[in-house]
């Protein structure tokens, strides 16, 4: 998953979490609907102050818009199905 899609999913789950419809969150950010919208289905990325602006307004750290909640594995991780192999 990019960084454009983790931030899209995390700008979706923190703006359900609050309660607040894209044209809420809009109106609160003084920005159009359809762009908040368009955030969400990756059309388009913030800038880093909309991205201050939007965790501000989701009561969240701008880098939790940010950050993969999906583990990373390392290359020198093996599953146990690896072992002996």
């Amino acid at each position: 998953m990019n960084i454009r899609e983790i931030f899209a999913l995390n700008l979706r789950r923190s703006r359900h979490a609050k309660g607040l419809s894209q044209e809420k969150l809009a109106h609160l950010a003084n920005i159009d609907r359809t762009y908040v919208s368009s955030l969400e289905r990756c059309v388009y990325s913030p800038t880093i102050d909309m991205l201050a602006t939007l965790a501000e307004i989701l009561e969240v750290e701008p880098s939790d818009l940010i950050k993969s909640t999906t583990p990373v594995a390392s290359h020198g991780d093996h599953s146990a199905s690896d072992i002996g192999k």
